[in-house]
């Protein structure tokens, strides 16, 4: 194997390691109190690992040793590792949300790539929002980089049937709300759920962006379905820390790959797998941090007539560790490619039509043909009116089909302590032709945007038998999450957007097909309430939460802080002594 650069360009970390001064002296010598030879300085690439590992962030727990893999690779092909960590955002402990904390993760992973003698970064992403967090950050900077995930659980298995993550959390809650599954049975299933190391197994926000940056082409093929325990996911991780030093020396920046085609070829992948609905604002988020110019717009123009293909919780029933038995996303990509742009760079110096070619399906009723979809539709529907002016979702695959077009009335909660209270009050004047509406839960009123727009039902319409109705909200919802849920309204209710005004007993109107949202209320009536309205007071003064709610974006821009849009490029600071 080789062990001298490929190429005599000047390499950024140099700039650090290279010459014969005190500043070179000061550099080298203390990195060599961790055992580094002299060679180790000599022009190497220098690949930063930026690692995301922690206990509490159960999905990336085993990132240590994925770490490891991906250091043997680096040396392989002559490059010198280096590990950083990043702020882990565990989905499943961070309160309000790991949502609040995606800008400021992102933040810690641009500065700490700029400020310190890297070449060339890996990035180590599982938990949903690490995935976004650490690319924006990348993408803010610029180097040659290349994406990791770290694979999905095992299936879950209770009973002798399989269960997903996140998906049968929902469905048991409201089975034992309903009566027909006990408490006992409830904590038996919690421990038969999460079975191995991994991210949800489920077509939750954490296999779709493993699936987003897959046909962005930032990873290597095969990346998104690889189960976190298999063998084969760490040999993805040597073959990745391998290729990022080829692309240092092939000068393969992070921009050169996150092209307006990419970006497209992202939004057709995730109709084609059902995938969540918060891929929408986390490519935007990206996007406009590399430069590229994105919108709801795209979203619904590319999307809209890419069907289902894949047969997954929570559209359909099977679960990753399947998806990748059936050949994963090469075989949705190269079925696709009449659609695609089909000639786009990928990290790895070809084309995704060469990257996919040898792509076969094992199984059919898993991933169905593009001639014989799983279901017509599959991506995001974007949805405008007096209710969302500047926009609002609906997953379709994920909705009942009879409640795509529905005309109801509304039944309000201020905020989820609202919802909590009095969602289960028998006397709730509520009935299975309402539409529940959920306000300040948006990025500045929750905040961060927490994933409560999938509302439970009311306690006594389960009881009859009811499954699903109309939700509305400015919040989002887990990707593992289904139902006829309406999120992401934009502007607002917290800024004073009409979602706030919507009053208990307003009709509304939902057509998904005709992509319209309406509020039945007069221009005149909104406009007196609109003079009543106050804005939510904060509940923290002071500290991050604080500059988040002053400076975040609306869901249909990223919910990105504004002062972190776009590229600041990988220019070397000048020196600390």
């Amino acid at each position: 194997m080789s062990t001298t650069p490929k190429t005599k360009r000047p390499l950024r970390s140099q700039a650090w390691f290279g010459g014969d001064d005190k500043d070179a002296f000061i550099h080298r010598s203390w990195m060599k109190n961790q055992g580094h030879p002299n060679d180790a300085f000599d022009g190497r690439p220098v690949i930063g690992i930026c690692n995301t590992w922690s206990e509490l962030t159960p999905c990336n727990g085993h990132f240590r040793e994925l770490a490891e893999h991906v250091k043997r690779g680096i040396l392989e092909a002559g490059g010198f590792p280096v590990e950083f960590p990043a702020m882990s955002l565990g989905e499943s402990n961070l309160r309000p949300t790991a949502m609040l904390f995606r800008n400021l993760a992102s933040m810690d992973v641009e500065e700490s790539i700029r400020a310190n003698p890297i070449d060339g970064v890996v990035l180590l992403v599982g938990c949903d929002k690490t995935t976004p967090a650490l690319l924006m950050g990348a993408a803010s900077v610029d180097l040659p980089t290349i994406v990791l995930s770290g694979g999905p659980m095992l299936n879950g298995n209770y009973r002798g049937k399989p269960i997903g993550s996140g998906t049968d959390v929902w469905k048991f809650s409201e089975e034992v709300r309903a009566g027909t599954m006990t408490l006992h049975q409830f904590k038996e299933a919690e421990s038969c759920m999460s079975r191995s190391t991994g991210h949800c197994m489920t077509m939750g926000t954490a296999s779709t962006m493993a699936a987003m940056v897959e046909s962005l082409g930032v990873t290597l093929p095969g990346n998104a379905a690889i189960p976190a325990v298999d063998a084969r996911r760490k040999l993805q991780g040597q073959l990745t820390g391998r290729r990022i030093v080829d692309m240092v020396h092939e000068d393969l920046k992070l921009s050169k790959v996150l092209t307006r085609e990419a970006f497209e070829n992202a939004i057709m992948v995730n109709g084609a797998i059902g995938g969540s609905t918060n891929a929408v604002v986390h490519l935007i988020a990206i996007a406009r941090r590399i430069g590229v110019d994105m919108s709801l717009a795209d979203w619904d123009r590319l999307g809209r007539d890419i069907p289902c293909l894949l047969n997954l919780m929570p559209s359909g029933k099977y679960l990753m560790e399947d998806f990748y038995y059936a050949g994963g996303l090469p075989v949705i990509i190269k079925d696709l490619l009449g659609k695609l742009h089909s000639e786009a760079l990928t990290v790895t110096g070809a084309t995704m039509a060469v990257n996919v070619a040898d792509a076969e399906n094992f199984n059919t009723d898993v991933i169905h043909p593009l001639e014989a979809p799983f279901k017509e539709e599959g991506g995001i529907a974007v949805l405008r009116g007096n209710l969302s002016p500047r926009g609002a979702i609906i997953k379709p695959s994920a909705a009942t089909p009879k409640l795509m077009q529905h005309r109801g009335k509304a039944v309000v909660f201020n905020n989820i302590e609202h919802y909590k209270a009095r969602v289960d009050d028998p006397e709730l004047d509520i009935d299975a032709d309402s539409i529940m509406v959920l306000q300040n839960c948006g990025p500045k009123g929750y905040p961060g945007m927490a994933e409560v727009g999938n509302m439970g039902l009311p306690k006594k319409l389960l009881e009859k038998g009811v499954t699903d109705m109309v939700r509305i909200s400015d919040a989002r919802m887990s990707g593992t999450a289904y139902g006829t849920v309406v999120l992401h309204v934009a502007p607002e209710a917290a800024m004073g957007g009409p979602l706030a005004l919507v009053r208990d007993g307003d009709m509304i109107e939902l057509d998904v097909h005709g992509r319209r949202l309406h509020l039945d209320v007069s221009d005149e009536e909104l406009e007196r309430r609109r003079a009543e309205w106050k804005e939510p007071e904060q509940q923290m003064k002071g500290g991050y939460q604080s500059m988040y709610i002053k400076h975040v974006l609306q869901a249909d821009e990223g919910v990105d802080l504004d002062f972190l849009v776009g590229c600041r490029g990988s220019a070397v600071p000048r020196e600390s002594h």
